[in-house]
């Protein structure tokens, strides 16, 4: 029965009456202390006085504060059970203060009536101000049932309830990268680490431009895998500005190897600086798939549109010519003109001399057969359909400089012999990128052949802005590395940006095979699936009910994403969001983090004045770039000559 409307009623009825006797016994204690004014009012009468005698004689009006108090105290009674529509914009401090000043008020006016002066006026005044504190007193603690008590969180952007455990321990071994971090747990600010402990599986760090993809992770990845003596290969997107970091670091952690590596750099820009490195050394290539891989590799680097086209004749037919070229030119005379600049050059001989010499070697007639038939039968709109593709794609490699450097051996890609390790930084230019990234996929192609062996030095490969370049079959790489102690660390801006140059289905295939994931702030689709892999937590909901009797909140939990999309597109630089992978021998329950990573700015910045530049590796000029570009063209010259004579001697002979 206690929440039936009779009940209700009566009880509103009760709180009436107290407050009406209230009002009551405040009214007859101005007549008891003010009786003058109100008889010289004409307001008292007989009956009245007798009455208020009869009260006074049970010690009411004893004192004036007796009676005073009493009023009061019924006053506040009433006010307990008071119910009033709710609003939320009642502030607790008014209502406070405001009850506060009407008590003071109520009781201080007392002190008027020992004041000196015309009675009248002492008793309008006395009257009054009580008066005006007790409606104070009353319209204040009115409004205290019109206040909410229960009050929702103020966490608007819902930060506390998005927070979570996160690992605070510094988890090493010979392989791991540690990245000291920050969060935040319920509001507090509490120190952490984001523990690569098995970089083996790959690690893949996402982030918009300034996000701190660089500044933040992949130098310190750089730094600590040479602290612990790998091998490595760098993709410097805008050389030299990690190549300079990992010279100098090299210097540093010279003594961290057992045997000490050589420093490398292929840069098509600096030839002072560069080393040369012929990507398709014949002691390498052990037979014509090899040749085949690097005429794919080639090709699809300078051009992207045919990544998705793979299968088809006009894409397939250009990959074919350019093996049966260079496996041509690997097998003629022990390989002595096996390069890519020479490979350029055989191409652009006439059909006429090129299909009899290229069909003299056994291995390369399927290959280069359909091209010959084509000839043949005088289809030349499919022949130069099939071959022209290709031959203005590689005439963009036609460059004195790429020439020179492709066309020389100063080091071989084993960078994790562990008889003669290396460290190799290969950079590109933002503004010849699709030149440079093409040859640059066949060098990172061609190393990844030669670095996924076993009883190899541990190495790590760090690509910056990774789909700039083509690496074919990097799935291939990151699912049976990890064997061989090969470390992939991938840098790209998003996920749209890896989609448009790989593909969607290989773009796919790369991000759900990642082991770790440090992304920065991205938005759109990838802050999306970044969101749906770190998955959901347990978060507190509260809903807020308001009527004109009570006002209730109703509290519950549910399942809701740890890192919403939102947030993700909202990171501050620095701030990484991320899951790692952990080990069999060295497990980790929270693998998830959303932290901002903590740097020594002031210790890198005298870090990075103290470094020195990466020293020319010869002194190189102008005549000998020309005169190596002319002698790749006289060779090839050279070879045709004499092997069309060859030809003609042999068929003289039949």
């Amino acid at each position: 029965m206690a929440g039936t409307g009779e009940n209700e009623v009566g009880l509103r009825k009760i709180l009436d009456f107290t407050r009406l006797a209230a009002i009551t016994i405040l009214v007859l204690h101005f007549y008891y202390c003010c009786y003058g004014l109100f008889d010289h009012w004409g307001l008292s009468s007989e009956i009245s006085d007798r009455l208020l005698k009869n009260i006074a004689d049970t010690g009411l009006f004893k004192t004036i504060w007796n009676s005073k108090l009493f009023a009061v105290s019924l006053l506040l009674i009433s006010l307990i059970g008071a119910k009033g529509k709710k609003e939320e914009k009642l502030k607790i401090k008014r209502i406070i203060i405001g009850i506060l000043t009407g008590l003071i008020l109520y009781f201080v006016s007392g002190f008027i009536l020992n004041l000196k002066g015309k009675a009248s006026t002492i008793g309008i005044s006395y009257m009054s101000i009580a008066s005006i504190g007790f409606l104070l007193v009353l319209s204040n603690g009115t409004l205290l049932s019109r206040l909410i008590k229960l009050r929702l969180s103020n966490d608007i952007f819902n930060e506390l309830n998005e927070s979570f455990p996160q690992e605070e321990r510094l988890l090493q071994n010979e392989f791991s990268v540690n990245l000291p971090a920050v969060y935040k747990l319920k509001g507090i600010t509490r120190k952490s680490f984001i523990n690569i402990i098995n970089p083996f599986r790959a690690t893949l760090v996402i982030g918009s431009p300034g996000a701190g993809k660089s500044y933040f992770v992949i130098q310190h990845v750089i730094k600590q895998h040479i602290e612990k003596g790998f091998a490595m290969f760098i993709y410097d997107f805008k050389y030299d500005d990690l190549s300079k970091i990992t010279y100098n670091w090299l210097q540093k952690n010279k003594t961290n190897y057992s045997v000490t590596p050589k420093f490398y750099v292929i840069n098509f820009d600096n030839l002072n600086q560069s080393h040369r490195c012929n990507p398709l050394d014949p002691s390498r290539m052990v037979d014509i798939t090899d040749a085949s891989e690097s005429a794919r590799t080639i090709l699809l680097g300078l051009n992207k549109d045919w990544i998705n086209k793979q299968g088809d004749f006009f894409v397939e037919s250009p990959i074919n010519f350019i093996t049966a070229i260079i496996w041509f030119l690997r097998t003629y005379e022990n390989g002595k003109y096996c390069t890519l600049p020479h490979v350029i050059e055989l191409m652009q001989v006439s059909y006429d001399e090129l299909f009899p010499v290229l069909n003299s070697q056994p291995e390369i007639e399927v290959l280069i057969n359909p091209f010959i038939t084509a000839y043949q039968n005088d289809a030349m709109e499919q022949l130069e359909g099939q071959i022209a593709s290709a031959k203005i794609g590689m005439a963009r490699l036609a460059s004195p400089q790429i020439y020179w450097v492709l066309s020389g051996n100063d080091f071989s890609l084993d960078i994790n012999n562990p008889k003669h390790p290396k460290i190799v930084c290969v950079g590109n230019n933002p503004e010849k990128q699709q030149i440079y990234g093409a040859v640059l996929s066949l060098y990172v192609s061609r190393l990844v052949r030669q670095v996924n062996k076993k009883e190899m030095l541990k190495c790590s490969l760090v690509f910056d802005e990774f789909p700039t370049i083509f690496f074919n079959n990097i799935d291939s790489l990151i699912a049976t590395a990890r064997s061989n102690k090969v470390a992939t660390t991938l840098g790209m801006q998003d996920f749209s940006q890896l989609k448009k140059d790989y593909g969607k289905d290989q773009a796919e295939v790369i991000m759900n095979i990642t082991g770790n994931i440090l992304s920065g702030q991205v938005t759109g689709d990838t802050a999306k699936q970044l969101s749906e892999r770190f998955g959901k937590i347990m978060q507190d909901r509260e809903s807020l009910s308001i009527n004109r009797n009570d006002t209730s909140i109703s509290k519950s939990k549910q399942l809701d994403y740890a890192v919403p999309a939102s947030k993700i597109a909202g990171l501050s630089s620095g701030e990484f969001v991320g899951m790692i992978a952990d080990d069999p021998t060295q497990k980790i329950k929270l693998k998830m983090f959303h932290a901002e990573i903590q740097n020594n700015h002031d210790q890198l910045s005298y870090e990075a004045s103290k470094f020195c530049e990466i020293p020319d590796n010869r002194t190189i000029t102008t005549q000998d770039i020309s005169d190596n570009y002319f002698q790749v063209k006289v060779d090839i010259k050279n070879l045709i000559a004499i092997e069309v004579d060859q030809l003609k001697k042999a068929k003289e002979i039949e």
